[in-house]
């Protein structure tokens, strides 16, 4: 019953039901992902995915793949800004469900959009069902799905599903069929860290083009399974073992998870801002410099370790931004973990040291509290024998402690700047044209064609 119901939003959401805060949100979410897409040009592995993608018919679709500024079909061209918006660790997440919306959801929608001359408030509605749709189902799916599996591979096979069939017109039954064809196809495994694989690239790439194909799918009359989440042989059943049905329709029309979702500040994965936020606190209020550091110790949830633990030293850039320890350095040495820091000093003998300082200990309060809150507390003690302790209840990016446009928008510029995908002109046009695309009677192209 909670997969029809959770379809039966999806299909009957119209722009005029969504609160304005909320819409004001996907639009913040939107001009969010967009530098993250950017920041994916010249990345090897989102670099293959794209020419995988023009090399099976890109290059003169409807579609833009925003990194080669080239056309494709929107299938191939999902899967190219789904890839390119998810190697830089920027992009959002919502902390309930430990999933990243953006990154499989407005890939989807913009490159249906374009291909459909729908309007802008199309891609807002639809993008809004994607998030609602993806994040019950992470949260539906449970902590021991996460464990194994990378929840934006899996749900966000139903997250793109959502998305397309939105700005297709489905109505609720093909909906369902749809979200049967791309629960079906969902996978992700967290193996790929051990090895620092280009994994995490393929999972959004997949999850996107999956969902997208299951709503066209749906669309020519192709069925999927009735009860793909909760059935008895459903993700579910194959996937977790403590999932939550009543978390499926979950507040649908009244509750909207798209206004609780994260920014992400720090260049990493989110499990290490909480404690990345605290260790900069006890700094800034101790004035510790990080010669001053003998050890830390943070104090994580469950999760943390499992995604975490497997980085001991890590070998890529990549794979450095899944490592705590790592993390901890660059901000204790550099104020931030930007970017620039760990492709400058991921490897500088100094940060190596002071990884090595950095463990990880599960605690009673904090793993009580997640995925809900994600609280930041590290003790540190120093190397002239004092302990002193920082926590942070809501780390930078959250909803209590959120981004400004202003600071949307310069992290934006950054991130394009950082990867040389487009001038600060060009920026400045596009996000112009994202602020205002509520408004847009069409989705046009985002960047200028390529010369």
């Amino acid at each position: 019953m909670s997969t029809e119901q959770l379809a039966g939003f999806a299909a009957q959401l119209r722009f005029e039901h969504i609160p304005d805060t909320v819409v004001r949100k996907a639009e913040d979410l939107l001009v969010d992902w967009f530098g993250s897409a950017l920041a994916g040009k010249g990345a090897r592995p989102v670099e293959s995915i794209v020419r995988f993608a023009e090399g099976m018919g890109g290059g003169a679709g409807p579609s833009e793949i925003l990194v080669h500024r080239s056309g494709a079909s929107p299938y191939l061209a999902a899967m190219a800004n789904a890839a390119a918006s998810h190697v830089a660790e920027q992009d959002d997440v919502h902390n309930g469900s430990v999933f990243h919306p953006a990154t499989v959801v407005f890939p989807v929608a913009l490159a249906a959009a374009q291909t459909l001359g729908a309007s802008g408030a199309r891609l807002l509605t639809a993008a809004v069902a994607g998030y609602e749709v993806g994040i019950r189902v992470g949260e539906f799916l449970g902590r021991s799905h996460y464990k194994v599996f990378h929840t934006t591979g899996t749900a966000g096979t139903l997250a793109a599903a959502a998305t397309a069939g939105q700005l297709l017109g489905l109505d609720a039954a093909q909906m369902r069929h749809a979200f049967g064809s791309a629960g079906t196809q969902s996978a992700g495994l967290w193996e790929f860290l051990r090895t620092a694989a280009d994994s995490k690239q393929l999972h959004t790439a997949h999850a996107a083009g999956a969902g997208l194909m299951s709503a066209w799918l749906a669309r020519d009359g192709f069925t999927g399974a009735a009860q793909i989440l909760e059935g008895p042989q459903g993700l579910a059943a194959g996937m977790s073992s403590d999932a939550d049905p009543a978390r499926l329709a979950d507040g649908l029309g009244t509750r909207w998870a798209t206004a609780e979702t994260s920014f992400k500040f720090h260049a990493s994965c989110r499990h290490t801002h909480p404690a990345a936020d605290a260790l900069l606190a006890v700094m800034r209020e101790h004035r510790l410099q990080p010669a001053d550091i003998a050890e830390v110790v943070t104090h994580v949830h469950q999760g943390a370790i499992d995604v975490l633990g497997p980085v001991v030293r890590p070998a890529t850039v990549h794979q450095s931004k899944f490592s705590m320890g790592t993390v901890l350095a660059l901000v204790a040495r550099h104020g931030q973990a930007g970017l620039g820091e760990f492709d400058r000093h991921f490897q500088d003998p100094a940060v190596q040291a002071l990884r090595e300082r950095v463990r990880m200990e599960l605690d009673a309060e904090v793993d009580q509290a997640y995925p809900r809150r994600w609280i930041g507390k590290v003790t540190v003690r120093t190397t002239d024998g004092r302990v002193l302790r920082g926590r942070v209840d809501e780390p930078k990016g959250d909803p209590g402690n959120t981004l400004s446009r202003e600071e949307i928008n310069a992290k934006a510029l950054r991130l394009a700047e950082y990867s040389g995908a487009a001038t600060a002109a060009e920026m400045r046009s596009a996000l112009d044209r994202l602020w205002g695309i509520a408004q847009a009677p069409s989705v046009q192209r985002l960047m200028p064609a390529a010369a």
